[in-house]
This record gives C-alpha cells, structure tokens and sequence, in this order.
C-alpha cells in the first residue's frame, strides 16, 4: 500500500511538492483553501511567469540564516528546474540574458502543465477545503497526521506545509499557515511586505506621478548606506515604485519595523559619476543660459521632473538660467545626484509580491526540508524565512523546496 502525503496548500511550491512526492512513489492530496490551485502563479513575471535566472547564488536570497537558500537550491538548480519543466511539455527562453520564461510567454500554461502532471500522476486535489487544525501522531511507530478540515478529517503518514505567506492575499495567500505552523511548536519571524513600492514623506510626489527614469537608489536606515539598486525608476503620487525600489524594500520594511529611519537617495543621472555631473551641469548652463530654468534639462529629464528638482533648489521656472545663484545651483545639483525620499512606509501585503519572514529556518534541515521539531513534517516555498529578489528567484525557491520535501515525504520511514 503506497504511503499517504498531504500538501497543505496549491501553490506553485504546494504543486511542485505534490508532484515530485507522487513521482517518488507515494500517493498524494492537495488541500486547497480557495476555489483553484495555483492562482498567484498566474501574476508572476506579468502574467508571463519568470521561472528561474541561470545568475543563481546566495545574493539573491535573504534569510535569518544566510547559507541556508542555497544549500536547498544546490541540489535542485536553475539547470534543473529547466530540465523539469521540459519533462512536462514547457520549453523555455531567456530575456535580458539570465531570465527564463516558458516560450509561450504566459503563466496560465505553466499551471496547466503543473495540474495536467498532478492528474497523470493520479494527485487528490481538494479545493475549498480550510484546515483548522493539524493533530500530529504515530502509527505502527511512524509519523502519522489528521488534518481537521471543514470537510472533514483528511489523515496522511506525511504532511507538507506549503501554504504561502500573506504577501497578495486576493491571490489566496492569506498567512493561515503561520498559525498552523506556530501550534505545531514552530517559531515565526515577523512577517513583512517585500518587492513592494515605497511611501514617502511629503505632497510634491503628486505632481511626479506616471514619472518612469531610469536611476540609482541607495537606501540609507539611520544614516548608514546599507544598499544600492539601479534601473527603472517609478514615481507614484505617493512615493516611489519600480523593479530597484522593489529590491530595496524588504530592508526598507524591516527597519521601519524597528523604528529606524529610513532614507533613499535617488541619482537621476545614473550614467556619470558625481564630478561628470558637476561639468555636465557647469556646461549646460553655459550653453543654454538665455533659457529658463524649467527648461535647462528639456530631452535629458522628464519635463515634470525638471520642474520639481528645481523647484526643490529654491529656482522658479521663469528663473533664466543665467540668473541662476552658485547657491541654487548647487543645491540643483544635490537634487540630481542625491534627491533625500524620505520614506514612511512600505505598501502593505496586498500589494506585495512575497514576503519576508515566516518560519524560523534553524528548525528545518536543508537537506531535508523536514522539521527538525516534527518528525514527518515538511515545508516548501513561501511559508519559510525566505525570500528573493525580482527575477525568479522566489519561483526558483518554490520549484527546489518543493522538490525537495516532495521527494524527502515520499521516502521516510522507507530507509
């Protein structure tokens, strides 16, 4: 008789680990909360699905315990993942050099082909189906465990948690498996929103935004540059978003959590150093002094733009540049190479794409994905202290986790 697993959670770690527990030989059912598996998947990469990145170290991931992403990722890779989805039909390209993304271009036929393979592998899903509560135990000396439901009690010799943070919850991802974590005696770490946008002090970001440049970040927390980012840069009507905010903003929300202050420092002239910009702003003004000031940068910056850095420097847009005071150009300059966001608050979950936080790694084993408190019990994906930047890496992380526990389930208290 095949061993029994149950997956908590129909996500794309949940699937990953119902499929490679059935591929290991044990039988499997997927308990679903909402109407339909795998729903969050459907918004990655915008709807294109950014599966992995061949750029795959441990810079990309943060966790409580540094090493501990990687020592997961080391054994089911970027190269593998790849492999894994060719299996099931799902051939891949890359973008922008180290991005996969299935040929398609759409992540409704990557979830097809992840529930096609549970079907041909014969896995249980049940959806609509809310877990209350987990009564861990033994039978014949081995793990065994009843998941109380509101359809009932669902019993497995294997369980794996694999229920997703509380980052998106329209998308289903609603936290509910912290708490079943926590009464199984396991610690969670604060979760906080992460690749999120960023609100900042001050009314002027009204007038900027829709704004898109391309910039370089530095965040600051109580004074001290811990970070910079560089890219695409997008200004909201209260504050600031884009793919560089994105990755600063687990940071971000961690110290505004601890109460520190929280500063980024924006370079609109990303492309030359600090003593390039100073000529490039000296000769500028030389060569169009008969303009006004609130055209000084006219095809270099968004016209928008220009008006509030200028505005900021003390410089009225009538002003003719050649009545521009050393002080006000200096203070112009300031504005262009470290305009100060202050920043009050990350945006909250729902707005979110992952979250930092979650279960304490240093109570599961690696190698594993196995409870170190729990005999029996696994956890993939997002419900665990980790999370990466933009560019399939939280995807990478559900693929290999999932793998793992999927694998590892499938096969204790077979040795």
């Amino acid at each position: 008789m095949k061993k029994k697993v149950l997956v908590i959670g129909g996500g794309a770690s949940g699937l990953a680990a119902a499929i490679w527990t059935a591929r290991s030989g044990a039988s499997v059912t997927i308990i679903e909360h909402t109407s339909r598996v795998g729903k969050k998947l459907l918004s990655t990469g915008n709807g294109r699905c950014n599966l992995t990145n061949s750029k795959m170290d441990g810079s990309c991931f943060f966790c409580s315990e540094p090493d501990f992403p990687m020592k997961v990722i080391s054994q089911f890779g970027w190269k593998d993942t790849l492999r894994w989805f060719s299996s099931m039909g799902i051939l891949c390209r890359s973008r922008m050099e180290t991005y996969y993304y299935p040929m398609s271009d759409q992540a409704s036929s990557v979830l097809q082909a992840l529930c096609l393979e549970c079907e041909r592998l014969g896995v249980e899903i049940l959806t609509d189906c809310v877990p209350r509560k987990i009564q861990p135990g033994k039978k014949k000396g081995q793990p065994f465990f009843t998941v109380l439901t509101d359809q009932g009690n669902i019993c497995g010799e294997g369980l794996i948690l694999a229920c997703g943070s509380k980052a998106a919850p329209n998308t289903g991802s609603d936290g509910s498996g912290y708490a079943l974590a926590e009464a199984l005696g396991h610690r969670i770490i604060k979760p906080l929103p992460a690749l999120v946008q960023l609100r900042c002090q001050g009314n002027h970001y009204k007038s900027l935004a829709g704004i898109r440049t391309e910039a370089a970040l530095s965040l600051y927390i109580a004074g001290e540059r811990i970070r910079q980012e560089a890219g695409e840069l997008q200004l909201t009507d209260y504050g600031i978003s884009g793919i560089p905010v994105f990755q600063l903003s687990r940071f971000a929300a961690r110290a505004l959590n601890e109460r520190k202050k929280v500063q980024v420092r924006i370079d609109f002239l990303p492309f030359m150093d600090r003593e390039e910009s100073r000529v490039f702003l000296k000769q500028r003004m030389e060569e169009f002094s008969y303009r006004r000031a609130g055209d000084l940068f006219l095809g270099v910056l968004h016209q928008k733009l220009v008006l509030a850095l200028s505005k900021a420097a003390g410089i009225p847009p009538e002003t003719p540049v050649s009545g521009i005071s050393a002080g006000q150009r200096e203070r112009l300059f300031r504005n262009l190479k470290e305009y100060e966001a202050l920043v009050s608050s990350a945006n909250p979950f729902p707005n979110a794409q992952v979250a930092s936080g979650g279960v304490d790694v240093s109570e599961v084993n690696p190698q594993t994905m196995e409870s170190r408190l729990v005999p029996g019990l696994f956890f993939a994906g997002e419900i665990l202290d980790v999370d990466g930047s933009c560019g399939g890496y939280n995807l990478q992380w559900a693929w290999a986790s999932g793998k793992m526990a999927g694998s590892q389930a499938a096969q204790k208290g077979r040795r």
